[in-house]
């Protein structure tokens, strides 16, 4: 049964999903599924300042990088020490067109209540985007270029290993943000600081949007705006130089244990299959588990923004994280 916190998380980002303001920039916003709804602020005059997203409850949960985004629930406590039973800190990953508080509104609190200390990063923010989907003009992140992005998530890494005297984090991410931690694994060094790798729909090897990306040469000028605006959007599409990238070296990394959740109902990492890693790669190559939500609740109609939320989605997640002690996966 889904909860009220889970109803309310999923109604809010189906309506900035479904409020964007325009074709060109719904199509960027899918790139990654997280809430569109994404606006540029007035150049021309001052404006008043922006409603403040709500103040942390003490110093101690802003992060030493200064940002001071709202935290979501249970995250970005700098004094939690990790457990005996959880000794990676879990570090949450936010998709293209979101922001780390709206996206984890609900796995983060479930993690910390499992005894997880649980940090959440913004990423990839640019001047001028903000949303107010949530009742709060917040930024919104993942638009910049991956690899400046994927930059940005080892420096917060190494806070957070500084910061909880832990070797390795454990990492979670949604849509873009299950894909760019592999691409610090690959290239920035990251697989001797990382345990795990759990991606929910990742972009892993681009998408056609549903055969959308198609069209981009026919409408040169619209595609062109999103790129600009979403240089994340241009390096997720199928063929761009940025997943040539990435094909020039095997799915994973040997030493982490990576974990793929998918939905066979994802309308924006498209073919669903896609999102799959492929762990042959001969002695020590990385163990992979790609799991479809429909496989473990054939009733689950989750898309590819309701995913990061859906129970069933979020079991997986948590048996994911805690293999030794995982229970059967519910259904809802």
């Amino acid at each position: 049964m889904r909860t009220p916190l889970l109803r309310s998380a999923a109604r809010l980002l189906r309506r900035r999903l479904l409020g964007a303001t325009g074709a060109a920039l719904l199509a960027g916003a899918l790139l990654a599924g997280t809430p569109a709804g994404a606006a540029r602020a007035a150049d021309a005059t001052p404006t008043a300042p922006a409603a403040a997203a709500p103040a942390p409850a003490s110093a101690a949960e802003l992060p030493p990088d200064g940002d001071t985004v709202a935290s979501p629930p249970g995250a970005n406590d700098w004094t939690c020490r990790p457990s005996a039973a959880h000794p990676n800190p879990v570090v949450l990953v936010h998709g293209t067109f979101a922001n780390r508080y709206e996206n984890w509104l609900v796995l983060s609190p479930l993690l910390k209540s499992l005894g997880y200390c649980v940090f959440a990063l913004d990423y990839g923010t640019v001047p001028g985007i903000t949303s107010s989907g949530s009742g709060l003009l917040l930024p919104i992140g993942g638009l910049a270029p991956v690899a400046d992005s994927a930059a940005q998530l080892a420096r917060f890494v190494d806070l957070v290993r500084g910061a909880t005297g832990a070797a390795q984090v454990d990492l979670v991410g949604h849509s873009q943000g299950g894909m760019l931690p592999n691409y610090y694994l690959k290239f920035l060094g990251g697989a001797a600081k990382v345990g795990k790798l759990v991606a929910l729909a990742p972009s892993n090897h681009g998408t056609t949007l549903d055969g959308i990306t198609n069209l981009a040469p026919y409408f040169p000028r619209v595609a062109e705006l999103i790129y600009t605006a979403c240089a994340a959007c241009r390096d997720q599409a199928v063929g761009s130089d940025f997943n040539r990238r990435m094909a020039s070296r095997p799915d994973t990394v040997p030493g982490v244990r990576y974990t793929v959740i998918s939905t066979v109902y994802d309308e924006v990492v498209t073919p669903y299959r896609s999102q799959f890693l492929d762990g042959a790669g001969g002695a020590g190559a990385a163990a992979v588990d790609n799991e479809v939500v429909q496989a473990h609740c054939p009733l689950s109609l989750a898309e590819h923004v309701a995913v990061a939320f859906a129970p069933t989605a979020l079991h997986l997640v948590t048996n994911a994280l805690d293999p030794a002690h995982a229970t059967p996966v519910l259904c809802g």
